[in-house]
């Protein structure tokens, strides 16, 4: 999921808090193994105001999940509506985003293996984070993060990781939870 919403030095406002606690509610009946956060502060109060709601499940940070850009398409290959987003990114940049990117790929978007249970784990991130997630496992090309990284504040995907099997989305970008007066919660 992506944060709740934030003001411009990143702290949630009382409407990120409010989302994240709506989605929290939803979540309050799923069996978590392991509720993850970016190190940055909206992340970091998201993932605690959900976790209210699981009491003993872990609770830690991923430096994984921080905020980055996962990858910086060529020049020649930016559409547009993005050729001013990547003016003055730097090759260092771009260099650092691909290797975050590449970490959150290795740790988060596999199956556990053969022999080793299943888990359901809660990624508190960012939107490029999960829109990066989101296209490794649905196998897309690098630059395709770019038509993902919409995703709204406290926007839910869920991805299920089965062992010999393809990669089953089940939604992306939910945010159901907040236009529902009292949020349902998702079962176990």
């Amino acid at each position: 999921m992506r944060h709740g919403a934030a003001d411009a030095l990143g702290t949630l406002t009382d409407e990120g808090r409010e989302q994240s606690r709506r989605l929290g509610l939803r979540l309050a009946e799923v069996p978590f193994d392991a509720i993850w956060h970016s190190p940055l502060p909206r992340a970091v109060e998201s993932a605690e105001i959900i976790a209210r709601r699981h009491p003993g499940v872990l609770l830690d940070e991923a430096p994984e999940l921080v905020d980055h850009i996962p990858h910086v398409p060529p020049a020649t290959a930016r559409s547009g509506a993005w050729v001013g987003f990547f003016d003055g990114y730097s090759t260092r940049e771009a260099e650092a985003g691909a290797r975050t990117a590449a970490s959150s790929v290795r740790r988060f978007a596999h199956s556990p293996g053969p022999g080793r249970r299943s888990t359901r784990e809660l990624l508190v991130t960012h939107a490029y984070p999960v829109a990066w997630l989101v296209r490794h496992v649905l196998g897309a090309p690098p630059a395709a993060w770019m038509s993902l990284a919409g995703i709204a504040n406290t926007g839910l995907t869920i991805v299920d990781l089965p062992e010999g099997e393809l990669a089953s989305i089940r939604c992306v970008n939910d945010v159901s939870h907040l236009d529902a007066p009292d949020p349902t919660p998702l079962p176990g």
